[in-house]
């Protein structure tokens, strides 16, 4: 009988022959957000990086944050725009290269309703909180560590896939509490923020990377990173970037960036399927 992770492991190794067979290098995005939304922030900027580099590429949207990490770990993604956590776990399973981040840092948040009477994190003790996904970096994975061991939290996590529908679930009442971060909050209607408050702040990292497979040649890192970098330099394409989460873009190193999360203890905390 096939397991879910073997059908993913099919599904890599087809998508790495007709990646072979089309010459395009498949882009793809951490769904933090809807599919339709990041389509639409992405599918632009990947234009314009075709159009500068003359390099064919394909945007890839997975379905869920699992399905992406099972496409990074097994080395499905030629390029990867991924948390900071994915880039030390896609650094160790497949060696892939951070090229560039956004030079504002990530802050995981932890959000309630407006009108909750909660004030501090110990009054969540025993309770239901959403998270968009086990291993979403600020708005789970490192936000569960904290709550649990600096915290001395016990609560029961709830995966809801996006960002999105965790924020929503507050704003509904079907969630007293929801993991977030500070970039993916800042994009939602100002309705929906004017709903939420903060409650609990994570302490700030290095941002999402876009990261390259080693089989991506030098060469096409250069034209990559320039490319993006030269963006910068014309409205139109600070808006493209501003839309991808990379308005303030930089180049990214794995060693200064994203070798000291290594030191957090989160890995207990990973979840695989």
């Amino acid at each position: 009988m096939l397991t879910r992770r073997s059908l993913l492991l099919a599904s890599a190794a087809l998508a790495s022959a007709a990646q072979a067979q089309s010459g395009a290098l498949r882009l793809a995005v951490v769904p933090q957000f809807p599919a339709l939304e990041l389509h639409k922030a992405w599918s632009p900027l990947v234009e314009a990086l075709q159009s500068s580099t003359g390099l064919k590429l394909e945007l890839v949207l997975p379905g869920s944050i699992p399905a992406f990490e099972e496409g990074f770990l097994q080395g499905q993604w030629d390029l990867a725009y991924m948390n900071p956590y994915h880039a030390v776990m896609a650094h160790r399973a497949q060696s892939y290269k951070p090229l560039v981040r956004d030079d504002d840092p990530l802050s995981g948040l932890l959000v309630v309703r407006a009108d909750s009477p909660l004030r501090q994190v110990g009054e969540l003790m025993d309770r239901s909180i959403a998270f968009p996904a086990p291993n979403a970096f600020g708005a789970s994975l490192y936000m569960r560590a904290l709550l649990t061991e600096k915290h001395g939290l016990r609560f029961t996590p709830q995966y809801l896939k996006t960002h999105s529908n965790a924020y929503r679930a507050v704003a509904a009442g079907t969630a007293i509490a929801a993991g977030g971060v500070k970039a993916t909050l800042d994009a939602e209607p100002s309705e929906l923020r004017a709903q939420l408050r903060v409650l609990f702040e994570t302490p700030a990292t290095p941002s999402h990377p876009l990261c390259a497979h080693p089989r991506v040649s030098e060469a096409s890192h250069k034209q990559i990173t320039q490319a993006l970098l030269g963006l910068t330099k014309l409205e139109t394409g600070r808006k493209l970037l501003q839309a991808a989460q990379l308005d303030r873009i930089v180049t990214a190193d794995y060693r200064r960036d994203y070798a000291p999360l290594e030191s957090l203890g989160l890995d207990k905390y990973v979840q695989r399927n």
